[in-house]
Order: C-alpha cells, then sequence, then structure tokens
C-alpha cells in the first residue's frame, strides 16, 4: 500500500475537486439555465458537469484500489471498480461506499460511458434531470463515506 499519508492527502485533494464541482453545477443552474433555459448549449454545460464529477470520484476509487488491490480486469473495469469500493476486504481494508451509494453511482457510471460515445448535441432534459437528482442525492452521502475512509485508514496506519 502506498504511504497512509499520500493516500488521505489523495483522497482529500479529490474530495475538494468533488466539492468544486458541484458547486459549479449549482452556480451554472442558477446563472446559465435560469438565464438561458434548457437549451441544447445548456444541456451539453449540465452533461459535461455530470461527466466531470463521477470521473472525479472515480480517479479517487482508483488510487484506493491501487494502495490496496492494484488488480482490475481490462474489461468493465469502471463498474468492477465501483463494484469494489463496496467490499469490506478483512484485514486489507474497509468498504469506501455502501450499497446504496453503489446503486446510484452506477446510474452516473452509465451516463458517463454514453457521452462518451454520444456525438450529437441535444440531450434528453428528463434524463438529465433525473441524473441530476442521483448527483445531488449522492454527493452528500459520498462524502460522509470517503471521509469514514479516510479516517479509517489514519486510523490503521
Amino acid at each position: 500500500m502506498h504511504e497512509p499519508e499520500i493516500l488521505v492527502a489523495e483522497l482529500r485533494k479529490n474530495l475538494a475537486v468533488l466539492a468544486r464541482i458541484r458547486a459549479f453545477l449549482d452556480a451554472t443552474e442558477g446563472r446559465e439555465l435560469a438565464v438561458s433555459g434548457r437549451t441544447a448549449a445548456t444541456g451539453l454545460m449540465v452533461a459535461g458537469i455530470i461527466e466531470n464529477w463521477y470521473t472525479c470520484l472515480e480517479t479517487l476509487f482508483l488510487r484506493v484500489s491501487q494502495a490496496f488491490e492494484n488488480n482490475l480486469e481490462a474489461s468493465k473495469w469502471h463498474s468492477a471498480l465501483l463494484d469494489r469500493m463496496t467490499l469490506r476486504v478483512p484485514g486489507v481494508r474497509e468498504p469506501v461506499i455502501d450499497e446504496a451509494t453503489r446503486r446510484d453511482l452506477a446510474e452516473l457510471l452509465r451516463f458517463r460511458h454514453f457521452k462518451r460515445y454520444y456525438f450529437e448535441f441535444e440531450y434528453d432534459w428528463e434524463r438529465l434531470d433525473f441524473l441530476l437528482g442521483k448527483l445531488k442525492g449522492v454527493h452528500p452521502r459520498i462524502i460522509e463515506e470517503i471521509e469514514r475512509f479516510i479516517d479509517w485508514v489514519s486510523e490503521a496506519s
């Protein structure tokens, strides 16, 4: 495992970026969406923010995986990584997130994958609203769960 202090610093850095992305989402809803409405341009902005938020979180999960397991299959590693974050590995590590959080994040992962291969400009605002609800609902839980994991890493070292 990486030095615990390095892992904790990396996780805290990612948490700070997650918080900035979340704040940017709020600002975008308050400014661009309020002024322009639900246009193709604001749909692209919202989709990009959702993608960036999940990618930042996935980077955090990858750091945990590298510190403790460092063994992900090449195929479907994104979903395998998310699943592994729920595992308690006796003598190795505690879970990073709980199962309910994993289910909500799986929706955001599916969207992130879709977005990377969707080259049109029009997004379904009903779907974006659903995903925004998932992100806003899971964000405080993910912060709490990662902080709990950071406490565990700090105490275990």
